[in-house]
């Protein structure tokens, strides 16, 4: 994973959560192996290698191969969210805020696209009270975007006949990103980001002037 990579987010310092220093090393190296090979067919040693320890020094921080991946799925997940939910609770219209939740939401798994592959595509890997706690993260997610576009709808700014339809849809095309998107390919994540704000305020039909407003 890239230093670019790590710190797309603004933080000083990547997983600065994660203590001690050899704790954040495996977690940084299982994401890495999770993401090139898939959970099961990354083994504790490849962690462990890639991390520059001996596979008898990871379970001292982490008691499974499943803990690390649990870890790395909330911790990844609680960073999405509090990047969603600051763009959704901001001030402006449904259609502004709409655009910028979708924005945040769509660079944050380009920039951090290594993680995000991880944190949206190894959910089924984990056990069933772990997966709970992350399932409950993601309806948080959906709770902010279908809440915006109610209140479009609600307003008349948006035409939306199936809202939580369209908040699946929406949810979907910004978590894809983390699948294609590449640091060296044709495409920054500012501008993915713009490009998606703009295709989500066409399938929600927003209006560009409010109900009875005279040219």
């Amino acid at each position: 994973m890239s230093t670019a990579e790590e710190t797309a987010d603004g933080g000083t310092q990547p997983w600065a959560e994660v203590t001690p220093e050899a704790a954040r090393r495996l977690l940084l190296a299982a994401v890495e192996a999770f993401a090139e090979r898939g959970y099961h067919a990354t083994t504790t040693r490849d962690i462990a290698g890639r991390a520059g320890m001996s596979p008898a020094a990871l379970y001292i921080h982490y008691k499974t191969k499943e803990e690390l991946l649990h870890r790395i799925s909330r911790i990844g997940h609680e960073k999405a969210l509090d990047v969603l939910r600051t763009a959704a609770r901001g001030e402006g219209t449904a259609a502004e805020r709409l655009a910028d939740a979708v924005s945040s939401f769509v660079r944050w798994h380009a920039g951090q696209h290594t993680v995000a592959r991880v944190v949206q595509y190894e959910l089924d890997a984990l056990g069933p009270e772990s997966r709970a706690e992350i399932v409950a993260l993601r309806r948080q997610v959906d709770a902010e975007v279908r809440g915006i576009i109610e209140d479009g709808v609600a307003a008349g700014e948006f035409d939306v006949p199936d809202v939580r339809g369209t908040t699946l849809a929406v949810l979907s095309l910004c978590i894809d990103v983390a699948r294609w998107f590449r640091a060296e390919g044709p495409r920054t994540p500012d501008e993915v980001g713009a490009l998606y704000a703009g295709l989500v305020l066409r399938m929600v039909e927003a209006r560009t002037e409010a109900p009875g407003a005279v040219g």
